[in-house]
């Protein structure tokens, strides 16, 4: 038995079977009942090491556990950089809490009362929530984590939005404002319905003229798609010269790269063609709902879309007065 004492506080160290040990021994006043503490402690620890009782759990911290969540977003999920930084927001509210299995389901509350009060929209916090239960799931798979802090009645819940799609005169007032080379960027994506990344990250390389399709390997769903070329899209493409086809197809002539961080240049030329509450993504939304006025069938929409799920095609289609005119006029 090894006692020893620093500031007034009682240590001891052993070693049993080759396993050390430095524990502080809680609640003494003096040497004696220092040693009789380290008995308990011993007396333990044989029985945890011959099967007696169970051994106490190993506490992981809650760094690791967001360590191991990012390793696996950065291998598997293209918007992990989204990931990193909510996660930093998250590690910051909760950075009194050193252990996994401290967090409270308190505390998640307390995480949505602070991103609500800081302007964050409920769709938005659900992000939130969806990453820290991917979290847990994989702590729970590691054996770290002993249960999933987040469950239906965590997220906020769903509610319906207002649908949002380009109108023929206002894609003519946008393009009038664009630069010309945003305008070429913009007038491609209303002819394949790319996500905004893949429009803006396009590569010659993914593109065969000859045979006419687009090869898009990064994407959301981790698919390999083969999205064929159509006439006005082929037209588009065409306009750059054989001998410069090569790097990024859609290059912003003010940095010589690919377009980045597009939300405010996007903002403004909505401003200026006096467009209100138009997303990029909703160019997506538009593409979906034009296949669908012309008759194309929702199955087929979400094959281009490759959607994995239909129901997330139904909010790419939006119904407009001319599907509703025509669906009572065949009455």
């Amino acid at each position: 038995m090894t006692i020893t004492k620093r500031n007034n506080k009682y240590y001891c160290r052993f070693q049993i079977k080759g396993e050390r040990h430095h524990y502080l021994c809680k609640g003494a006043i003096n040497k004696q009942k220092a040693e009789q503490i380290e008995s308990a402690l011993k007396f333990k620890l044989m029985q945890q090491q011959n099967g007696v009782i169970p051994r106490d759990g190993k506490k992981y911290s809650l760094k690791e556990i967001i360590n191991d969540y990012i390793n696996w977003a950065t291998l598997n999920k293209i918007s992990y950089k989204k990931d990193i930084y909510r996660l930093k927001i998250v590690q910051e509210q909760w950075k009194h809490i050193k252990y996994v299995d401290d967090l409270k389901p308190i505390h998640i509350e307390e995480l949505k009362k602070y991103l609500l009060e800081n302007g964050r929209s409920e769709v938005t916090i659900n992000r939130f929530l969806e990453i820290l239960s991917k979290m847990f799931n994989i702590g729970i798979l590691n054996k770290k984590v002993k249960e999933n802090l987040i469950n239906s009645n965590t997220k906020f819940k769903k509610k319906n939005y207002s649908v949002r799609f380009l109108t023929k005169p206002e894609e003519k007032r946008l393009l009038k404002v664009l630069p010309d080379s945003f305008r070429k960027l913009v007038k491609a994506d209303l002819n394949c319905g790319l996500r905004r990344e893949n429009i803006c990250e396009l590569d010659w390389k993914q593109i065969n003229m000859d045979l006419r399709y687009i090869e898009v390997l990064k994407n959301k769903g981790n698919k390999h798609i083969i999205l064929p070329i159509n006439d006005k899209l082929y037209d588009i493409l065409n306009e750059t010269p054989k001998d410069k086809r090569s790097g990024y197809v859609f290059i912003n002539p003010n940095t010589g790269d690919r377009y980045r961080n597009i939300e405010r240049m996007w903002k403004k030329w909505c401003k200026e063609a006096n467009i209100e509450n138009l997303r990029f993504h909703d160019l997506s939304h538009t593409v979906g709902t034009r296949m669908a006025e012309k008759g194309v069938p929702v199955a087929v929409i979400k094959e281009v879309f490759a959607h994995t799920d239909i129901q997330t095609t139904m909010r790419y289609i939006h119904i407009t007065q001319n599907h509703l005119k025509e669906a009572l006029a065949k009455l």
